[in-house]
């Protein structure tokens, strides 16, 4: 699709609290130039004819609120140019990127080399470390991170030990940015790959017991209370014993959820599928639909992709001893569309809002928002079949995408940021 065009009629969702109105848009050479008559009316000025696009969407960019890259400039696999690229692809407009990395992000000297000032193109945030080296012994330089740029505090996808939490949120050098914690005990886990159940048992994996993210969640819950005036995130939730927890508490933290664990789960996928090796482990179809509902009810504010890129030599290993992690942020818009907005489980401004507007809240960053003279947009067709392929441009340079070879319906056709 041209980067000069007059889409008459389209689906328009301007930005939060909003909802979806059929009207006119003008794109003129990708930046966003017009709604309505005012469209109709440049593109009569610039004799651009109108494309019908009645069941297309024109919307604000999403929103990753975590995802790792290791080695974001000399990566074997992916890059942040190839992430960004694939980013866009998919519409995502900002990415925030974990301190895991080949030289842990934990001080300002390793968070400088982020900072950008490019209105027009993938804003990539980082988050700071919570511990030193991630090794959780020692507290990181809290307020240096923050003030070079970090987000965030976060740590990798497990649990530090108690005390340390507490002694970094009790010295509350981070104020208010957000603390992002996972509720993952590796202990309790030890070699569990798949969470327990029958399904689980039946397909031979080692079973990863419940209590090691139920216990996890009730002490970041409890810390919580002990220190209302942080601003803890809980990383990927993923089951429902989990959301019960939230919700039974008064004023709960904001937290994410893999987009991964709202479309899959044990009892869905075949023995080769390479999402059966993810962090937190994959769960039951009972665990996959209380993810839903917290999701829809906004409980889960925001979905994450929480890409982590695998080399093609990864995906040879069996799967119990393959790195976990999924890659493709092209994947989630369609694979969400269908299971919320096509089933009928909400409606497209409700999907946007945990998307878009809820990672941006989580973030504690403003929300994207459709803006003349801006780029920040995309256009998503529902209806557009394609077939995943590790060739396709949109494709991320990692190896472990899902789905590889299978035909699926809704794309991101366009979107207006450089990558």
């Amino acid at each position: 699709m041209g980067n000069t065009l007059l889409l008459d009629p389209v689906q328009v969702l301007k930005g939060p609290e909003q909802e979806v109105e059929q009207g006119a848009v003008f794109i003129d050479h990708g930046v966003l130039s017009g709604f309505n008559q005012a469209a109709r009316t440049q593109a009569e000025r610039c004799g651009v004819t109108r494309t019908e696009a009645s069941r297309m969407l024109i919307a604000p960019c999403l929103v990753d609120p975590h995802s790792v890259l290791e080695s974001p400039f000399s990566g074997p696999t992916e890059t942040l140019q190839s992430l960004k690229r694939c980013a866009a692809s998919g519409g995502y407009g900002q990415i925030a990127l974990l301190p895991r990395s080949s030289t842990w992000r934990d001080r300002p000297d390793r968070l400088s080399a982020f900072i950008q000032t490019d209105p027009d193109s993938v804003f990539v945030h980082v988050w700071g470390s919570f511990s030193r080296d991630g090794l959780g012994h020692d507290l990181a330089p809290h307020g240096d991170q923050l003030e070079h740029g970090a987000i965030g505090l976060a740590e990798d996808d497990a649990m530090l030990q108690l005390p340390l939490l507490d002694r970094g949120l009790l010295l509350a050098e981070m104020g208010e940015a957000p603390v992002l914690l996972a509720p993952r005990d590796t202990a309790l886990q030890d070699a569990g790959m798949v969470r327990e159940g029958v399904e689980t048992l039946r397909a031979g994996w080692t079973p990863d017991p419940l209590s090691s993210e139920s216990l996890p969640v009730s002490q970041l819950l409890a810390l919580q209370r002990r220190h209302p005036q942080r601003n803890l995130r809980l990383m990927n939730l993923s089951t429902a014993d989990a959301v019960e927890q939230l919700g039974r508490e008064a004023k709960p933290p904001l937290a994410s959820v893999c987009w991964w664990h709202l479309i899959s789960d044990s009892h869905a996928m075949g023995s080769s599928d390479p999402g059966w090796r993810v962090r937190p482990s994959i769960g039951a179809a009972s665990d996959r639909q209380s993810l839903q509902s917290a999701v829809i009810q906004g409980l889960i504010a925001a979905i994450s992709v929480h890409a982590v890129p695998r080399d093609s030599e990864d995906m040879l290993l069996p799967p119990d001893q393959r790195p976990p992690g999924l890659s493709g942020h092209h994947l989630v818009l369609p694979a969400l569309w269908d299971a919320f907005v096509r089933r009928g489980a909400c409606n497209i401004a409700e999907l946007w809002k945990a998307l878009s507007f809820g990672p941006s809240k989580l973030l504690n960053q403003p929300a994207e928002q459709l803006h003349l003279g801006s780029r920040r947009w995309l256009l998503f067709d529902p209806d557009q079949t394609w077939t995943v392929d590790r060739a396709d441009p949109a494709s991320p340079a990692s190896a472990n995408l899902p789905w590889l070879g299978q035909t699926i319906r809704g794309r991101v056709t366009a979107c207006g940021l450089n990558h």
